[in-house]
């Protein structure tokens, strides 16, 4: 009976880290390109160029476009999570020592998750502002003509982000301050600083590349960057007598790549820009 009693009790751990990761973990997972069910250490998304229609003759052949095919490669890496419960101590605190480690091992394991989205993204080539400036809506618009000038497409799936500054840098611009609510699209953005404007999902990251006071935001549609699983958030609980303690350990495999150069602008800010 006692097995079965652990056993039930990883399997529903093991279900809340889960669930607690998809809602509070990963915040950028759902911005970007998802490929599950990965097998292997590499995987490759596929990219395909623009097609050109044209005409025919009466009874002539169908023109054929000739798509380019080419393949992005993407590396999974193994990441854990893991740390020690005292048995007794257990018993001396009111804290719910369990959902304390599901909110935890599920933060840690979300953070790296944008972690590699991020520095996908980062791999981009095109890029506004030069670090001089806080985030204007000039800027924004010039990042906003660059995603037009490369055909991205205008379909809902363009998200903005931003760290902490930028998002008060916004909230100054009338336009954003008074546009819709992104949550109500999006209900995995309920309870997060999201808004929508200019057809695009506005985002505040805390975890954006700072260095010496220069922020790097990015503006990115959903196709341009892919994220590959190879193993979903699993966990286990493991008895150690000689420690009389519980090992709790979170792990994962994923990967993430950039797709599509033109579909990602990089947005160069100073950080630490006085907001008017």
């Amino acid at each position: 009976m006692s097995v079965s009693i652990t056993q039930a009790f990883i399997k529903q751990y093991e279900a809340d880290v889960h669930v607690a990761y998809q809602r509070m973990g990963a915040k950028l997972r759902n911005t970007v390109r998802v490929k599950t069910s990965t097998t292997g250490a590499t995987t490759v998304f596929q990219k395909v160029g623009t097609g050109v229609a044209a005409t025919k003759t009466r009874h002539g052949m169908v023109p054929v476009m000739n798509l380019e095919h080419t393949q992005v490669e993407c590396t999974l890496a193994d990441y854990y999570a893991g740390d020690w419960v005292d048995k007794l101590d257990e018993v001396k605190t009111n804290v719910d020592e369990r959902k304390t480690l599901i909110d935890a091992g599920a933060y840690a394991l979300g953070r790296k998750t944008d972690e590699m989205i991020l520095a996908a993204a980062g791999a981009a080539a095109l890029g506004v502002g030069d670090y001089s400036t806080g985030l204007t809506k000039a800027l924004l618009l010039s990042a906003f003509e660059s995603l037009n000038g490369s055909d991205v497409p205008d379909d809902g799936q363009r998200f903005g982000i931003v760290g902490p500054h930028q998002w008060n840098e916004l909230l100054n611009i009338d336009e954003f301050a008074s546009s819709d609510f992104a949550a109500d699209a999006f209900p995995w953005l309920k309870g997060t600083e999201s808004r929508k404007w200019l057809g695009i999902v506005w985002m505040m990251h805390t975890g954006l590349p700072l260095a010496d006071g220069n922020r790097d935001c990015f503006l990115w549609h959903k196709t341009a960057i892919g994220h590959a699983i190879g193993a979903e958030v699993t966990s286990d609980i493991t008895w150690h007598g000689d420690r009389a303690a519980f090992f709790v350990n979170n792990m994962m495999s994923q990967g993430a790549a950039l797709i599509d150069g033109a579909g990602v602008i990089k947005i160069k800010v100073d950080d630490t820009a006085e907001i008017a």
